[in-house]
């Protein structure tokens, strides 16, 4: 199993959490929020081969936390991966909109400089601005879009840009997300959690409720389980590579 985009330092156990990832054999992608729980995840995560981490500044956090962006970008050579990271349109964000664009296209330009990252990448009611900042710096590397809610117009807009998808069972647990996975490209789609934030009947979504997400991939795709995690094990090498 994949999750490509988990919030493992949030969890109330951690450690707990990491080795039940390892025991279950799950590749799992660590995102951060904020570059200052860098190093807690990299003591958390020293003896586990198949967890990763990304440095990352959550959009939502820009406004109190934007001169962070520093850091991040120092540590970015230290990790092929970068997230969370991103723009939030939410309402109640829409003071720090233009904050959190500026400080998306300067990780962006640093991606760029270091050779291109893999991005895992937050666009909640801001879609059209991700894919407007990614379509400026196109040496970006890799954009996979996690949780994507945006219109039918903007996923083919994303899908001709290249992007990437992680979707979870939070987001195929609804009809509007199962359609826009209907048309996403088979061959650029990988399961998250998106734990501890996201929840399932009221309890958070943890790494092995990936299981979950195949399932409805088996379903949208008109194909067998086994033939799921195939595509998702044949995703993740191309990725990565």
């Amino acid at each position: 199993m994949i999750d490509f985009h988990c919030h493992i330092d949030l969890f109330p156990n951690p450690k707990a959490l990491i080795k039940e990832i390892d025991a279950a054999g799950i590749y799992v992608l660590a995102v951060t929020t904020t570059p200052k729980s860098w190093n807690h995840l990299q003591v958390l995560l020293k003896d586990s081969k198949r967890i990763r981490a990304a440095i990352g500044l959550h959009p939502e956090l820009v406004a109190s936390r934007s001169d962070e962006v520093a850091e991040v970008c120092s540590i970015m050579p230290e990790t092929k991966y970068v997230g969370e990271i991103g723009i939030d349109g939410s309402p109640e964000l829409k003071q720090s909109f233009g904050l959190q664009e500026e400080v998306f296209q300067r990780i962006l330009k640093r991606a760029a400089e270091l050779g291109g990252k893999i991005l895992s990448i937050h666009s909640r009611r801001a879609v059209a601005s991700v894919l407007e900042a990614l379509s400026k710096e196109p040496n970006h590397g890799t954009a996979v879009l996690h949780w994507f809610s945006g219109s039918k117009k903007e996923l083919e807009r994303a899908i001709a840009l290249n992007c990437w998808f992680s979707v979870g069972p939070a987001m195929l647990a609804g009809e509007k997300g199962r359609h826009l996975v209907s048309k996403m490209p088979k061959n650029r789609i990988l399961t998250e959690s998106d734990g501890p934030f996201a929840q399932i009947r009221s309890f958070p979504v943890t790494p092995t409720s990936v299981a979950i997400a195949e399932e409805a991939l088996s379903s949208i795709w008109g194909t067998s389980l086994s033939n799921v995690r195939k595509q998702l094990a044949a995703n993740l090498r191309r990725l990565v590579s």
